[in-house]
């Protein structure tokens, strides 16, 4: 095991320094503006150019970071950017899909319809929408989140407390948007695959007025699908809108909205058990599910923004934001607890209930960003501030039939009456609020030495109920400061290391359904990123070590019958692993992506933690152009990961009575299969089989206790779509 070393400087001077070093920058840099203005060209030609027409799988450039445009060997973090076209070639078409194939991130598929994301051992919660953070409502996501309206998805691992708010050491998910060209595009896809999958995508976009200054853009689509699961289907519609107009040669108005619904009927709350009242093992079918033939879960989102962007003078930029978020879920839902019996299978029992949640989040975000000059050297600069505010209102209400016996799994249909839901209601009803302010500095200290440095104020403020009891929190100027350094060895070699301080506001909940008081720690991270193939291909090896603070664990379930998991705080989690990445073109023919991870997550007395969280975890997929064939596409993706297990309670029956219970998923790997070819001018045809050894593993083992249930992953399947571009 590595140990980074210790650092060289105490927080309050590292806070001292950095508020230093930003804020006379500022005048710095209006004294050295020019009287000149910059010309804004129209989105297609402006800044890096979309993931979409370079037909790539390695990015320009991100901006998860810092909201400065910065290359691969600029960013002193790892950082996975999935483009549009590694999305098209495995037909990646929702986020669990397009985050099980990034590098270092776990998808913890609980149920059908609720999922969690970890990365190096924690729970990712920071989501962006083009480099916008908002706050975390909930730890896990519902429903599913469709790709069609996204360039790319970024992905940075670490904390990045510096522009989310939350210093989170897990990972910052940031969603690129689709934006209008200035060419008239327009696609449409029709998929049919296994279980009846039918979907159709259409996208449109170009100049609507004749002199190219006003540029719109629609994407549309429909899917529908069955399931290997019993009774399971789910059924999306997704609408995204948007246009920019240039309001001057400088200045760029963005509207957008977007909604898309994710219907599910039959889904799994809660899942199947994962052993039996003697300790062991069960094996359903991958068929077995728990959910009667009457539940359904609804999700629907709602997604819009608008945005002003300035060019200024000197080089430099400002760009204002409003964003708004809601999502609504309905849902009647049928969980079954219990432990069967080895011999019987009887012993589960019935827990049938009606859930509502509406969350509703706003968000203003304006910055500037631009060079500025000092001791004969250019630098650059970006300060801003923030605005947040989330509202949330869900209720149980608890159905008749609560406790009663259900048959066998191996003979459930499905068939259990809809009870009335009338037997006691629960929900929660609160408002977050978050203020901040932030500044970063990028410093040219010599041709190959860049250090960035930056500080973020956090103004928190919490109010409202949960079932019962309170939520209320504040907290004020809470300071997360961040610092980085580069050393280009060469033209192709970068060194760089990175330093921030974590503090992540926590939603869970502890047994008394108050929230835990948040993370603190710190987030170290030393790296050797390197470029080849004039910047076609990208290399990153990470080693990376966190320190945490009252990190919230699992400790158990509620006992009103909800199932929802309680937690309890953790000192002294720590976190420490390798990372090591390629991406890009390495030949003409070839594009590849490899990633592989090692975690190891000890508690404060050194014993492994969260062993359900894998080891060792490898992807690897690419994509060979057939010499001789043209238009014709082959390529795999494996996905592999080492052992994991979970203590999930005590044996009560036969020989092992008193023992504690441990499920083990043993390694596995996942291979999928594509082949992709343009059978005519402006149409193409891609098959893609996704398992094809037909590997049988659970999905998840981060549930313990009493909802210590999983399921089985998709078997052998396939899908063929046929697609015309314009």
């Amino acid at each position: 095991m590595f140990r980074l070393p210790e650092p060289a400087f105490r927080r309050k001077a590292l806070v001292s320094a950095m508020m230093c070093a930003t804020v006379p920058a500022l005048a710095v840099a209006q004294e050295n503006d020019p009287a000149t203005l910059q010309v804004l060209e129209v989105s297609a030609e402006r800044g890096q150019t979309p993931s979409e027409f370079t037909e790539s799988y390695a990015p320009e450039a991100t901006t998860t970071s810092l909201k400065m445009e910065l290359s691969h060997r600029e960013t002193p973090q790892a950082v996975t950017v999935v483009t549009r076209k590694q999305m098209d070639d495995f037909a990646r078409n929702d986020i669990n899909d397009v985050l099980e194939g990034t590098t270092g991130v776990t998808v913890e598929s609980v149920e059908t319809d609720r999922t969690y994301y970890t990365s190096r051992g924690f729970d990712i919660n920071n989501f962006q929408y083009d480099g916008v953070g908002l706050p975390a409502v909930y730890d896990n996501v519902q429903g599913e989140l469709d790709t069609a309206f996204f360039d790319r998805v970024e992905v940075l691992r670490g904390a990045n407390g510096l522009m989310t708010g939350s210093g989170n050491p897990a990972a910052t998910v940031n969603f690129i948007r689709k934006r209008p060209t200035a060419d008239t595009n327009a696609s449409v896809a029709v998929t049919a695959g296994s279980w009846d999958k039918k979907r159709i995508v259409g996208d449109v976009s170009g100049s609507v007025s004749e002199s190219g200054k006003v540029r719109g853009r629609v994407v549309a689509g429909y899917e529908d699908k069955d399931s290997y699961l019993d009774r399971y289907s789910n059924e999306k519609q997704m609408f995204y809108g948007v246009v920019e107009a240039d309001l001057t040669d400088t200045t760029l108005l963005t509207l957008g909205h977007a909604i898309q619904s994710s219907d599910t009927d039959s889904p799994l709350w809660g899942a199947l058990p994962l052993f039996y009242t003697d300790g062991t093992a069960t094996d359903f079918a991958r068929s077995t599910s728990t959910a009667s033939d009457w539940s359904y879960w609804d999700n629907t989102q709602h997604n819009s923004f608008v945005e002003l962007q300035q060019e200024l003078a000197g080089g430099w930029r400002a760009k204002g934001t409003v964003f708004r978020l809601e999502n609504d879920s309905e849902s009647e839902l049928f969980y079954q607890y219990g432990t069967p019996d080895p011999d019987t299978g009887e012993g589960l029992l019935a827990y049938p209930s009606q859930y509502d949640l509406n969350s509703e989040q706003w968000v203003v975000d304006a910055y500037a960003t631009g060079p500025f000059d000092l001791a004969n050297r250019t630098h650059e600069l970006v300060v801003g501030a923030s605005w947040s505010r989330s509202e949330t209102v869900d209720e149980s209400r608890y159905g008749q039939g609560i406790g009663d016996p259900l048959p066998p799994l191996n003979e459930w249909d499905g068939n259990y009456p809809r009870p009335t839901f009338d037997n006691g209601v629960a929900g929660s009803d609160w408002t977050d609020r978050e203020t901040a302010t932030y500044a970063a500095a990028r410093w040219t200290l010599t041709d190959s030495l860049t250090a960035i440095t930056g500080l973020r104020l956090t103004w928190l403020d919490n109010k409202g109920t949960s079932y019962g009891n309170s939520k209320e929190t504040s907290y004020d100027a809470v300071e997360t400061p961040y610092a980085g350094l580069i050393y280009d060895i060469n033209d192709n070699h970068s060194v760089y290391a990175s330093y921030t301080e974590i503090f992540s506001p926590q939603t869970e909940l502890d047994i008394n359904r108050d929230r835990l008081d948040p993370i603190d720690g710190v987030n170290y991270e030393l790296g050797l990123k390197s470029e080849f193939r004039e910047d076609r291909i990208n290399t990153t090896v990470a080693l990376f070590q966190v320190e945490q603070k009252n990190v919230a664990e699992a400790a158990g379930t509620y006992d009103d019958g909800t199932q929802d998991v309680y937690y309890r705080a953790v000192d002294g989690l720590e976190s420490q692993g390798v990372e090591l990445e390629i991406v890009g073109d390495v030949t003409d023919r070839i594009q590849l992506f490899a990633g592989y991870t090692f975690v190891d997550i000890e508690d404060a007395d050194g014993n492994d933690a969260k062993s359900f969280v894998p080891e060792h975890l490898a992807q690897l997929r690419g994509i060979w152009k057939v010499p001789g064939v043209d238009g014709l596409e082959l390529g795999s993706q494996i996905r592999w990961q080492s052992e994991i297990s979970q203590e999930q309670g005590v044996a009560t029956t036969g020989p092992n009575a008193g023992t504690t219970i441990v499920t083990e998923q043993d390694a596995y790997a996942v291979v999928d299969v594509m082949a992709s070819y343009d059978f005519a001018r402006n149409w193409n045809a891609t098959l893609n089989v996704n398992n094809v050894t037909d590997e049988k593993y659970i999905e998840s083992l981060k549930k313990f206790g009493a909802s210590a249930q999983g399921f089985y992953g998709e078997p052998a399947n396939a899908s063929l779509t046929v697609s015309w571009v314009y």
